[in-house]
Order: structure tokens, then C-alpha cells, then sequence
């Protein structure tokens, strides 16, 4: 079987093709690599007979699903754990399986969060452009210590759940919200509570949920009034659940203390690329960057060698999945489905 891989950069094509070349009986998988996401212009890119595999900016919308599935594609394969990028309604209509890789690095996004967290808190980032300078004056560098604050966790799946034991490590009381408790979690002193209940009570919030019709724009100016006027807000999950626009005018207005953000809703076309004889084409995103209590990084949370192995290995799995007479079934744990 023959797999289109969009989205590819060069470390997706090292560690698949070393995945590929490692393991015994995948000779029969000839994969493709595409810089250019997966789109309606880019679909005729999938011959016939040809499985997609897709990253967390390709479009996977209906119009791509029903031609996907005329030229006889065995199924989508995404590179990530989320799967708000592919229409699963029109997958099911079509019959086309979706596999994904549900767990390749929790930790890593969880550590992540807390660099972009203690980053902000402690005003590294300005530091260090000042020491460079020959400035080691510390007016406007003072943070808070984190032990002993509040910290709001909305989403306890493994990424959430490694994000609380860190925080509790620290000394940190530790509000969560999530549809189904952790009892470990709960065990280790972290506290369940509703969202109108974790908003005004935390000194920092951090997002680790996924984006459906529920969460999107979960914070939006509504909630963020409800936060204290210092509260930091993180989001290492996908940009939807954030209202940007929202977040922005409360962070001019000083009812929002700071924003670390490694997902951004619009980033499609700008994430992942190289822009910077350009500059930022996105009129948002560059008034956030100019402000002094704002973090952002390029979707790179995920970004370690053990979480691309790991995907890698997930993938080649998949694909193989996929290659194989029988169906997938549909209680298998990487199949997405309704």
C-alpha cells in the first residue's frame, strides 16, 4: 500500500522512514512525502488506492473526505492526537476509517506548559534580551512565587493529568475541571470543581482539553471577566478554545495579567513555515507579540525526540492497519469514530 504524507518536514520523513526501514514485514508500505498540507487543492496529490496521512493543519473537510474516498482511499491518518481537522461525519458517511496516535508525549506538552508558565512568571524571556544588552537592572521582572498559588487545569487526560502532578510537586493548590475525574489525581490532592467555580479562583489557568463544538472559544471575554485582573492564561492545546481577539483587548485593558500560548486559531498557512522575510502577515498576532506579558511558540509543545519516535511508530502502525484485508474495527484505541 502506498501512503501520501502531507504536511512532512524533514524530521517527519527521518524518523517515518527510519521507523519504516526498522520494521519487519512493512516492505509492502511505500510512503510519499508533501510539503503542502492536505487540502482541496492539494487532494489530487492521494492516488488511487492510497491512504492520506495528515498533521493538525491539514484540511480535512467533507469535499476532501468524499474525494478521498472515490479514488479508493483505505482511510486518514493523523499524525496527532487531536482530530478536529478532519470532518468524522463525512468520514462515517463515506466508511472511511480515521486513525490518529492518542498518546505519544504527554509529558512533553505538559513541561512546555510549565516553561511558557514560569517564563512569563519570572520574565526569563525579557532577562535575557537585557543581560545581552549589558542591562542587569531588575525593574520590571518582578514575578510571583508559584508555591502555594492556585493553578486551574481544564482538561485531566494524560497531558492534564502529568501538568497536575508537576503542580502539585511544587506546592501548588490545584483546581481541575474535566467531565470525568481523576481519582489518582484526586488522591494527590487535586481538587474537581465546575468552571464558574475554577475561573475566579486561580491565579494561573492552563488549557489542556480538546476542540469540539463544546470548547470552542471556552475563553472568551465572558470568561476572562470572571478571572482575576492578574490571572495568566496557557494554551498548549489547539487555538480554538481561546477567543484571541477576546484575549487581546483584556490584556490592553489590564483584566488579564498574561498569555502563553503555543496554539493559535489562526495559525493555518503561518505555523510551521518560514515567514520571517515576510514578517507576521497576521495584524493579531503581531500586536500580541509586541506585548511585554505575552509568550508565543510555533506549535512546537509536542516537539521532543521521543514524541516524534513515538509518533512515527504510531503511524507506521496505522498505515499498516490499514494495508491489512481486514477492517479496522471500530473499538480499535487509535480509530476515531462517532
Amino acid at each position: 500500500m502506498d501512503a501520501a504524507v502531507f504536511s512532512s518536514r524533514p524530521y517527519d520523513r527521518d524518523a517515518l522512514t527510519a521507523c519504516l526501514r526498522e520494521r519487519a514485514g512493512a516492505d509492502d508500505l511505500e510512503l510519499h512525502f508533501y510539503d503542502a498540507p492536505l487540502s482541496a487543492e492539494t487532494v489530487n496529490l492521494v492516488a488511487r488506492d492510497t491512504a492520506a496521512c495528515v498533521f493538525v493543519n491539514d484540511r480535512v473537510d467533507a469535499g476532501v473526505i468524499e474525494h478521498l474516498a472515490e479514488r479508493g482511499c483505505p482511510g486518514v491518518v493523523t499524525r496527532s492526537a487531536g482530530f478536529n481537522h478532519i470532518d468524522l461525519d463525512a468520514a462515517q458517511r463515506h466508511d472511511l476509517p480515521v486513525l490518529r496516535v492518542p498518546a505519544y508525549g504527554p509529558h512533553g506538552v505538559a513541561e512546555h506548559a510549565l516553561a511558557l508558565m514560569m517564563t512569563l512568571n519570572r520574565r526569563t524571556h525579557r532577562a535575557y534580551n537585557r543581560v545581552r544588552e549589558g542591562n542587569f537592572r531588575l525593574d520590571g521582572l518582578m514575578g510571583f512565587q508559584m508555591h502555594g498559588k492556585t493553578v486551574g487545569v481544564v482538561g485531566t487526560g494524560l497531558i492534564g493529568a502529568a501538568v497536575c502532578r508537576v503542580l502539585r510537586g511544587m506546592g501548588c493548590a490545584v483546581l481541575a475541571y474535566d467531565t470525568l475525574p481523576n481519582p489518582e489525581l484526586e488522591s494527590i490532592g487535586v481538587a474537581y470543581c465546575s468552571l464558574p467555580e475554577l475561573w475566579p479562583r486561580c491565579r494561573v489557568v492552563t488549557l489542556h482539553c480538546p476542540l469540539n463544538q463544546h470548547t470552542h472559544h471556552l475563553v472568551d471575554s465572558e470568561t476572562i471577566a470572571q478571572m482575576p485582573n492578574d490571572a495568566m492564561l496557557i494554551n498548549t492545546s489547539r487555538g480554538g478554545l481561546v477567543d484571541t481577539g477576546a484575549a487581546y483587548v483584556a490584556l490592553r485593558q489590564r483584566r488579564l495579567g498574561a498569555l502563553g500560548i503555543d496554539v493559535y486559531e489562526e495559525e493555518e498557512g503561518l505555523f510551521f513555515e518560514d515567514g520571517s522575510d515576510d514578517g507576521l502577515t497576521d495584524d493579531l498576532l503581531a500586536r500580541l507579540v509586541a506585548l511585554p506579558n505575552v509568550l508565543i511558540t510555533g506549535h512546537q509543545a509536542f516537539f521532543t525526540r521521543e514524541a516524534i519516535d513515538n509518533i512515527a511508530e504510531a503511524t507506521i502502525e496505522n498505515l499498516r492497519l490499514l494495508s491489512d484485508d481486514e477492517p479496522v474495527a471500530t473499538d480499535h484505541p487509535h480509530r476515531v469514530h462517532r
